[in-house]
């Protein structure tokens, strides 16, 4: 029997960004599936709805795979895939495996020789790089910094000279309600004229982007607290 296909569904990046998130393909798909792997069944069911689902809800299998369900066998995810049906893996936003624990799913299903498809939908990471006007041929995404003040301080510095010495633009998040004191270390670490772009809300009604300097950022601090956030660094 031949085996189902991993579907990768992204989801939107904001409230009321259903719109801007979806594409009819998309759509399509999810009602050709009725299995889903979510990090939060809740929110999960509520972007199938906004997505266009009509396959009725008491019909989905949802499995969860939220951080209380990780570090176990992944066998319970696969029965479907293996028997045939397909299935899709979904993010608690944005797309499923970028920045986020789904890929140990995409890894399995690779060595279950199970084919993975990738659908359309919106990334912040690629999103933030397309509107920062730096090098988006060269770049390096870091996730998270160090937590330690004194080690993130180091780390912006690291940062802010390969950005420098290889032309790359230095890509980083924060959890949003760190995200003042973040900003306030970038500000305090690097050269006045490093550049910096602050990608925030993205996707959102209230959506900022926008790319300066360090010094001209220095003359007007924006509020980022609790605002979901991409910072990119370049020396240009």
């Amino acid at each position: 029997m031949p085996k189902g296909t991993l579907y990768l569904v992204p989801v939107p990046l904001a409230d009321n960004a259903a719109q801007k998130s979806y594409t009819p393909y998309l759509t399509e798909t999810i009602n050709s599936i009725g299995e889903y792997i979510v990090e939060n069944e809740k929110t999960a069911r509520k972007f199938l709805k906004e997505a266009g689902i009509s396959i009725p809800q008491n019909q989905l299998v949802i499995h969860d795979y939220g951080k209380h369900q990780r570090g176990g066998s992944l066998g319970e995810f696969f029965v479907g895939l293996e028997s045939g049906r397909s299935v899709g893996l979904m993010s608690e936003a944005g797309c499923p495996g970028i920045a986020d624990p789904g890929a140990d799913i995409v890894a399995e299903a690779h060595k279950r020789g199970i084919k993975v498809v990738p659908l359309v939908g919106p990334s912040s990471i690629l999103l933030a790089l397309m509107a920062s006007g730096f090098n988006g041929q060269s770049f390096t995404f870091h996730g998270y910094l160090p937590i330690d003040k004194a080690e993130r301080g180091r780390k912006i510095k690291d940062l802010e000279n390969n950005s420098i010495r290889f032309k790359q633009t230095q890509l980083f998040i924060e959890t949003p309600f760190r995200n003042t004191p973040m900003l306030e270390e970038i500000l305090r670490s690097c050269n006045p004229r490093t550049h910096l772009c602050i990608a925030c809300n993205l996707t959102a009604e209230d959506e900022f982007v926008k790319t300066q300097t360090i010094a001209d950022w220095k003359k007007q601090i924006p509020d980022l607290h609790k605002k979901p956030t991409i910072f990119l660094l370049s020396g240009l």
